[in-house]
């Protein structure tokens, strides 16, 4: 943690912790029922059709939810300054805390996957910023980012293409 970072957690005091810590751990959450605020310091990646409207549309994977989930997991630790907050396997949901690089400001970004037949599923990643009105397009990146890493996955790229774009819905 650099030492602006700790000087500013005198009065963010989340961004004075590391890893997951500082930030309460999360509750499972039921995405059918997401509320966004109305600030523009949230992305939202889901499947087309789905409401609130998504920033990124994300695909149906040809994979069992067990897996993609597996699969999700192993990518988000795998991301920079990104720590396992809180984990919901049973009903297939994770939570992950992302810091910034410089003020270790922290964001939340939770994962939900879902079942769609019996070798296919769906994921909805939803990140926001804990503190701060904007994040200046910080968590459409970082859902950009962890998208394009899950469909590195040599399964999926045979079966989406090997070059999968996740369009974008106009505000």
């Amino acid at each position: 943690m650099s030492p602006l970072a700790w000087l500013l957690g005198l009065f963010l005091p989340a961004c004075a912790a590391s890893g997951a810590a500082g930030v309460p751990a999360p509750a499972l959450m039921d995405m059918k029922y997401l509320s966004r605020p109305a600030r523009p310091n949230s992305a939202l990646a889901a499947p087309a059709g789905s409401q609130p409207a998504p920033d990124l549309v994300t695909p149906r994977f040809p994979l069992p939810a067990s897996r993609l989930y597996d699969l999700l997991v192993t990518v988000a630790r795998a991301q920079p300054r990104t720590f396992l907050a809180a984990e919901y396997a049973a009903e297939l949901q994770a939570h992950f805390v992302a810091r910034s690089a410089v003020l270790n400001f922290p964001d939340l970004v939770t994962a939900q996957i879902a079942e769609a037949g019996p070798d296919g599923s769906t994921l909805v990643l939803y990140s926001r910023s804990v503190y701060g009105y904007s994040d200046f397009g910080v968590n459409r990146k970082r859902l950009s980012a962890f998208l394009a890493a899950i469909t590195q996955d040599q399964p999926i790229r045979r079966k989406i293409g090997r070059y999968a774009r996740y369009p974008t819905i106009p505000a």
